[in-house]
């Protein structure tokens, strides 16, 4: 009871120093605040001024196996959006992890990564390796099977502006669809 009780308070504690406004105490203690509070229990006002997505984006992911002969076996793509969607789909209350988890891991893998995949804090190191945790666990859970190494494809695709003047007036002309591949990145064994 008193164990849970005194985590309970610490991590209050770490999270209003997360939230309030700069001084001394949280920028004494900044490391020990980030690493308790992100990824998981990251505080933000999205709820009171949200930013709507202006692209939809598809996750899919394939993973590499070395066999016994050193030869390299690479799986097709799997759809990790798709996962998504059908979990959400004819569910009266879907869950905001299954909605969110993946959109706001490569949110905050592009703020710390930027076009060139390499990482450049301790921040952007676990923001990759939580992105490959992600992609690892799902397709362990729904393929199973064996593998060392994942690659994460990102498809963007724009969302199309509503007509300005109406039904009659012409739309802008559609922007493509932009398609990035992740470097291939070593999954830590957990039982895959």
């Amino acid at each position: 009871m008193v164990l849970c009780l005194a985590t309970a308070l610490v991590h209050v504690l770490l999270v209003f120093l997360h939230v309030a406004p700069p001084n001394s105490v949280s920028r004494q203690y900044s490391r020990q605040v980030d690493a308790w509070v992100l990824p998981l229990f990251e505080q933000n006002w999205r709820l009171f001024a949200p930013d709507p997505e202006s692209v939809n984006r598809r996750f899919s992911v394939r993973t590499k196996h070395t066999g016994p002969a050193g030869t390299v076996q690479v799986s097709d793509w799997f759809e990790l959006t798709a996962i998504d969607k059908s979990a959400v789909k004819h569910n009266a209350f879907p869950s905001h992890t299954v909605q969110n988890m993946l959109r706001r891991a490569w949110s905050a893998y592009l703020e710390t990564h930027g076009g060139d995949d390499r990482p450049r804090s301790e921040r952007a190191l676990m923001m990759q390796q939580y992105l490959t945790n992600i992609a690892a666990d799902r397709v362990a859970a729904q393929r199973g099977g064996t593998f060392e190494s994942v690659q994460l494809r990102v498809i963007t695709l724009p969302v199309p502006p509503a007509a300005a003047g109406g039904p009659d007036q012409a739309a802008a002309a559609p922007k493509r669809a932009d398609t990035r591949y992740l470097p291939w990145w070593k999954v830590v064994s957990h039982g895959n």
